[in-house]
């Protein structure tokens, strides 16, 4: 059997089932779940795919939406532009109707060569081929094949049948078998295998030259007054563009103040190292105030909502041991030990 027949016969009996976007030709939902599933693992898109459509049933009902109300429902899943161009495609689906060709559909924002294919083979069935992170390394394991070869190798071997099925287990065998660290006894092509063969297995595919990242240094200025907090939309585009985030410049004086401790989050072309300052204020100017319960929901990075959700429970806890001390000293028992305290 060819390279592609043994993946088809392989998935059929091994491949991963049960995925939500499975099984379908609705390219809305196609389209939705390749963008979500770029540099994302599948159990962590399943339920923002699933909440997404709640939300958005349909293209129509997207390209309606506000850029806030899409951010608000991506926030957590990373990659924040993916957001932002899905909204900006979707209404360009609204004017124009769906592309039907991955030639088309690459003309979309955010839509590059390799999820425009698999958006065309799943949704159209078009014979198209597909090189994301998971199928380079199949591909390059499998053939020794250098990065300039792997477009035309896989166009080679895109058979003319059951191109789905084939597209889905280049796929899943990229994702569950040969990953990073493969599992070669379970590979269906392991028997022609080049790296496995020549034992270059941790050499493919040829790692690329990596930087060390940068480290960026910045301020958040949490501002609170009554239980609300300042927040400003991020300029789009750019690092969290569109998004709510704390002010990075000291708006105003603060009657207290208190550094929190300082903590790291990771970009892909760099680190960032925050430093929150706690500042409680006497009156409310600025971008947007917004009681502590309602930003924790709104359309905010995760690092922002993990600082918004430890200020939450802290004010809650808070309340809690005020009411406390308030119903104990208005007990019964209270009211009664007062009474012989005065005698």
């Amino acid at each position: 059997m060819s390279f592609a027949e043994q993946l088809v016969a392989w998935q059929r009996r091994h491949g991963r089932r049960g995925l939500p976007w499975q099984g379908m030709r609705d390219p809305y939902r196609v389209w939705l779940s390749e963008i979500m599933l770029q540099q994302t693992q599948v159990s962590a898109v399943i339920p923002y795919y699933r909440r997404f459509l709640e939300q958005f049933p349909s293209v129509k009902a997207l390209a309606a939406a506000s850029e806030d109300d899409v951010l608000r429902l991506w926030s957590g899943l990373g990659y924040y532009a993916r957001g932002r161009n899905l909204h900006k495609a979707a209404r360009e689906i609204r004017a124009h109707g769906f592309p039907r060709t991955a030639a088309r559909i690459a003309e979309l924002p955010g839509v590059g060569r390799s999820t425009a294919a698999a958006i065309a083979v799943f949704a159209f069935g078009e014979r198209a081929a597909i090189l994301d992170g998971n199928v380079r390394r199949v591909l390059s394991r499998h053939f020794g094949a250098g990065d300039k070869d792997l477009w035309p190798l896989a166009e080679r071997l895109v058979p003319r049948r059951h191109v789905e099925v084939y597209t889905q287990a280049l796929m899943d065998l990229g994702a569950t078998v040969c990953a990073r660290n493969p599992e070669c006894a379970r590979c269906p092509v392991r028997a022609s295998c080049v790296a496995r063969k020549t034992g270059r297995i941790a050499e493919l595919p040829a790692a690329r030259a990596r930087k060390p990242l940068p480290l960026r240094r910045v301020t958040w200025f949490i501002f609170l007054h009554g239980g609300r907090v300042l927040l400003e939309r991020r300029p789009s585009p750019g690092i969290w563009g569109g998004l709510w985030c704390f002010p990075e410049k000291r708006r105003f004086r603060a009657g207290k103040q208190r550094r929190l401790p300082p903590f790291e989050h990771g970009f892909t072309h760099f680190r960032m190292r925050i430093q929150p300052v706690l500042c409680v204020v006497n009156g409310e100017a600025g971008s947007l105030w917004i009681d502590l319960d309602d930003a924790v929901r709104a359309a905010v990075p995760a690092p922002v909502r993990k600082l918004l959700q430890e200020l939450l429970a802290g004010a809650r806890g808070a309340r809690g041991r005020r009411r406390a001390r308030a119903a104990l000293a208005s007990s019964p028992a209270a009211a009664a030990g007062a009474r012989q305290g005065e005698r």
